[in-house]
C-alpha cells in the first residue's frame, strides 16, 4: 500500500523500529551524560525523528520498569540511568521470571538450552555473587 509520489515514483514506508529499540538508544544516550538530564538533552543527542513528547514517554516507561531515576517534582525534571542496555535485557528477564508460577522449572529450562560458553559463565558469576546477594539490579552502568 505504498503511496506514488509526483511523477510516479513509489514511497517507501517508514522502517518500524524493533521492540525497545528506542528505550535502548535512549539508555545510550543517558550513559553519556556525567549528570542526570533533561528530556530536551536526550532528544537534542538522539538520532532520530522524535517528538519531545516520543522521548517523555520512552523516559517515563523506562522509569516505570526501573531502568532511570526521575529527580525534582517541577521543571525541570531530571533523568539518570539506573542500568544500561545490557541491564534493561536483565530488568526484563526478571520481570518475566516473576510473573512465572513455577520459577524453578522456567530456570531449569532456561540453563538447559544455555551454550556451554554461557552456562560456564553463568556458573562463574553466580560462584563470584556469593550467598548474601539478592539478586538486585547493580547501580549506574560504569562509564
Amino acid at each position: 500500500m505504498n503511496a506514488e509520489r509526483a511523477g510516479g515514483e513509489r514511497e517507501t514506508p517508514a522502517r518500524r523500529r524493533g521492540q525497545g529499540e528506542l528505550e535502548a538508544q535512549v539508555l545510550s544516550v543517558l550513559g553519556e551524560a556525567s549528570e542526570p538530564v533533561t528530556a530536551a538533552w536526550v532528544l537534542e543527542r538522539l538520532d532520530a525523528d522524535l517528538s519531545y513528547s516520543t522521548v517523555i514517554t520512552i523516559l517515563t516507561r523506562l522509569h516505570a520498569k526501573q531502568a532511570v531515576t526521575r529527580t525534582g517534582r517541577g521543571r525541570p525534571v531530571l533523568w539518570e540511568p539506573v542500568a544500561n542496555e545490557a541491564g534493561l535485557a536483565a530488568l526484563r528477564m526478571r520481570r518475566l521470571l516473576d510473573k512465572q508460577s513455577d520459577r524453578d522449572a522456567v530456570l531449569s529450562s532456561f540453563v538447559s538450552v544455555l551454550s556451554s560458553h554461557d552456562e560456564d559463565l553463568l556458573r562463574s558469576l553466580l560462584a563470584e555473587s556469593g550467598p548474601d546477594d539478592t539478586g538486585a539490579p547493580s547501580g549506574r552502568p560504569e562509564r
